[in-house]
């Protein structure tokens, strides 16, 4: 028996300069390569995922709503609301982070994203090169965000 597996983290061609392929085509890969779902997660956007449930949808794989936020001090998080008020405040986020920017950018401090991650889970993203400040606001981050926090052990 082999183990269930889903990409949790992808980036469509709506994370410009990022991803490359619509949401459709990732949920068709995705159901060909026999995951158990998709996450879509584009960077500082949720401009994909209605393409991307409606695909999942018609071929019946499971879809996670996410995004990948990318906070001004240059950390980055995936997120995933597990509620409607948890997606609620992930727009607002995402909307003011958008309306304090030129347009095409987002500002997100960390702040703005402890204040609004209730009912989120979240997955700190590490740096290319791990240091001891990673791992300081990491300890920091976990403190204020408790039970919500986790790390993904791989991304490339």
């Amino acid at each position: 028996m082999t183990a269930a597996f889903a990409e949790l983290g992808a980036r469509s061609n709506f994370s410009f300069l990022d991803g490359a392929s619509h949401p459709e085509e990732l949920v068709q890969t995705a159901q060909e390569l026999g995951l158990a779902g998709l996450g879509l997660c584009d960077t500082n956007s949720l401009a994909g995922v209605v393409r991307g449930h409606v695909a999942a949808k018609a071929a019946r794989l499971r879809f996670v709503v996410g995004c990948r936020l990318v906070l001004q001090d240059g950390s980055t998080w995936l997120a995933w609301p597990t509620d409607r008020a948890a997606y609620g405040r992930l727009t607002a986020l995402l909307s003011r982070g958008r309306m304090q920017a030129p347009k095409g950018e987002c500002r997100l401090g960390r702040d703005d994203l402890l204040a609004a991650a209730e009912g989120w889970v979240l997955a700190a993203v590490p740096p290319a090169e791990l240091d001891a400040a990673f791992a300081a606001r990491l300890r920091a981050d976990a403190a204020a965000l408790q039970d919500r926090l986790a790390l993904p052990l791989l991304l490339a």
